[in-house]
């Protein structure tokens, strides 16, 4: 998967525009991604995410970084010796872009704030 664009409140992946957040696996997108505490990611809400086994998550927190990832998600990635990248949301798209060929990676994006 590649993404061509990502502005406030918008994303560009594989020619498809999406308005909300999203969660890019490797073999679909889940754009109906949405988070208990909105503007904070806890162990529940990336349940799905830790199910694929991922080698590394990417967190893009947002146009201007808004969004927060909490110590209990940071240590179930470590205990499960997941790479874990947490970037304004900017940085994480081209991270992901660069490295989603290379290993399994997930990345959660918030597009706005």
């Amino acid at each position: 998967m590649n993404i061509s664009s990502y502005s406030f409140g918008q994303i560009i992946i594989d020619k498809k525009e999406y308005n909300s957040d999203v969660i890019i696996y490797q073999d679909r997108i889940d754009s109906s991604w949405w988070r208990k505490k909105s503007h904070s990611v806890t162990i529940e809400d990336i349940a799905d995410i830790l199910k694929k086994q991922a080698e590394t998550i990417i967190f893009g927190t947002g146009f201007y970084g808004m969004m927060k990832i909490e110590n209990q998600v940071k240590e179930e990635c470590a205990k499960r010796g997941i790479n874990l990248i947490i970037e304004k949301s900017g940085k994480a798209v081209q991270i992901f872009n660069e490295s989603n060929q290379e290993q399994k990676v997930i990345a959660a994006l918030h597009l706005t704030c």
